[in-house]
C-alpha cells in the first residue's frame, strides 16, 4: 500500500497535506514506507484525527 492510498483510506486529502503541512507529510511517508499501515495508524492515531478534520477528504 502506498502512503497517499493509506491518507484516502483514512479519507485525508493527500494533495491538501502536502500543501499545508509539508514537513509532516514528508516525515510520516518515510515512516510508513518501514511499518505496518496497523502500526503506524496505532503509533499516530491522535494525530492522524487532527490531521484528518484539518484535510479532510471530500468524495463525491
Amino acid at each position: 500500500m502506498e502512503f497517499d492510498e493509506y491518507l484516502r483510506s483514512k479519507k485525508i486529502d493527500a494533495e491538501a497535506f502536502k500543501k499545508g503541512d509539508a514537513l509532516r507529510y514528508q516525515e510520516w511517508s518515510s515512516l510508513f514506507e518501514t511499518m505496518h499501515p496497523e502500526s503506524f495508524t496505532a503509533h499516530k492515531k491522535f494525530l492522524i484525527n487532527e490531521t484528518r478534520r484539518r484535510y479532510h477528504l471530500n468524495e463525491e
